[in-house]
């Protein structure tokens, strides 16, 4: 990924700070999105430097147009292009649907379906001009097998499988690959604030009896948004463990 200008949403913690850290290591310029905790922002900050790449940081809610816009722009404007999105940033609601208001709904729907199609369209504009580019969907598990997920949740993953392949269709006559990777449970983030007993159900599903590392979800990262990965678009990879 040597010189690869990439734009990651939701890069403060977790995946998105595990992705961060991947690229920098391959080579890549690195810039994150984050929407609230400042101190984990200067967290990834330093980190991400320390692996090798002084990263370009942005604050807002994908779900805001004009941050998606502006965001993109400025990456333009600094690097003179942007090679890789990956669309990242996610949120999540442990609620059955019967306890869900409609505020609940739209929120989950704004940041894990809206906020990907807004940041997509900012950098295809781009993107398409120069006739290159990797758009990386982050999707789940709960969205490829028939699983107990919050509802609102798996509709708003699977809204990223359709999109993926539209875009795929779409673009791919401008040499742009657009993929999805859907991890299982992982060791960070939103599945780390799952109730015991859900993991546990989990590992016990899973053939390989275990949750993945952020960093084994990244290392896969790398190669599908690299030159190396030159023949895939439209793909959905899951990797939860042999659900």
């Amino acid at each position: 990924m040597n010189g690869s200008r990439c734009l990651i949403t939701g890069g403060s913690r977790g995946l998105g700070l595990e992705l961060g850290l991947a690229f920098a290591r391959a080579g890549a310029k690195v810039a994150f999105t984050y929407s609230k905790n400042d101190d984990d922002a200067a967290d990834a900050k330093a980190k991400i430097a320390a692996a090798g790449a002084e990263p370009l940081v942005y604050k807002g809610s994908v779900a805001d147009a004009a941050h998606a816009a502006k965001t993109v722009d400025d990456v333009v404007a600094r690097w003179g292009g942007i090679d890789v999105l990956v669309n990242n940033a996610g949120i999540n609601q442990v609620l059955p649907l019967a306890l869900l208001e409609e505020e609940d709904w739209d929120l989950v729907m704004a940041v894990n379906a809206k906020g990907p199609f807004l940041f997509s369209r900012a950098a295809l504009r781009h993107m398409i001009k120069a006739r290159r580019g990797h758009i990386l969907m982050v999707g789940a598990f709960s969205s490829e097998r028939i699983i107990e997920a919050p509802a609102h949740f798996a509709a708003s993953k699977s809204a990223l499988r359709g999109l993926t392949d539209s875009l795929a269709r779409e673009v791919g006559r401008y040499g742009i690959g657009v993929n999805l990777i859907a991890p299982g449970l992982l060791d960070v983030g939103i599945s780390a604030m799952l109730p015991q007993h859900r993991i546990d159900e989990y590992k016990s599903q899973c053939a390989l009896g275990r949750t993945a590392t952020a960093a084994e979800i990244a290392a896969m990262a790398v190669f599908l948004v690299s030159p190396r990965n030159s023949f895939m678009t439209g793909a959905k990879l899951a990797m939860d463990g042999g659900l």
